[in-house]
């Protein structure tokens, strides 16, 4: 068999702002360069509609704000989800996220073919599975997962949001592959 090299395809469309809503995507993103350092390519493609680059960095700023749950938790949501999705921009991404945060690069990326070695508090560790299953096997959550993550002290919100958080990846993860958008950089 011989060896096949992925041939990287550009972008299917490149994302400009719609006429006159210029500024609106502009000043989201003022608000994520001031924040990053940099306008992930993800963004710039949710540049075509306004309302969901808002929404969508609305729902990305909630997630990561540590409100309700660890960020830590959140991004190895994204990270393990987008691993499963093949979408390699989110994976680069949230890797990296987790690795600022202080996580060793080995353990998360032992996690991905074994989820339960994540490197999360066993107390998380419930909300993991269940986001993970919403997304793999959403018919096998069951009143057993629920009352694991009751046990160790999370709530019907909580557990609602892991599973918000991981089936929002998922979609994100098919709008990128759906375009071509598999890395940084994509729009160069």
């Amino acid at each position: 068999m011989q060896n096949q090299v992925k041939q990287i395809d550009k972008p299917l469309i490149v994302p400009q702002a719609p006429a006159g809503e210029e500024g609106r995507v502009e000043a989201v993103f003022n608000a994520v360069k001031q924040h990053m350092g940099f306008i992930p390519d993800a963004l710039r493609l949710y540049s075509l509609s306004p309302a969901l680059l808002e929404s969508f960095v609305g729902d990305i700023s909630y997630f990561n704000s540590g409100e309700r749950l660890p960020p830590s938790l959140m991004a190895m949501i994204r990270y393990l989800v987008s691993w499963d999705s093949k979408c390699h921009f989110c994976i680069d991404m949230n890797e990296g996220f987790l690795t600022s945060m202080g996580l060793n690069l080995d353990a998360i990326r032992a996690a991905r073919s074994n989820h339960d070695a994540a490197p999360v508090p066993a107390k998380e560790k419930p909300l993991l599975m269940i986001a993970l299953k919403s997304v793999n096997a959403p018919e096998k959550v069951n009143a057993t997962d629920i009352e694991s993550a009751k046990a160790h002290g999370w709530s019907d919100r909580d557990i609602f949001e892991v599973v918000a958080q991981a089936t929002s990846n998922r979609a994100l993860s098919y709008v990128l592959r759906t375009f071509n958008v598999e890395s940084q950089g994509a729009f160069a």
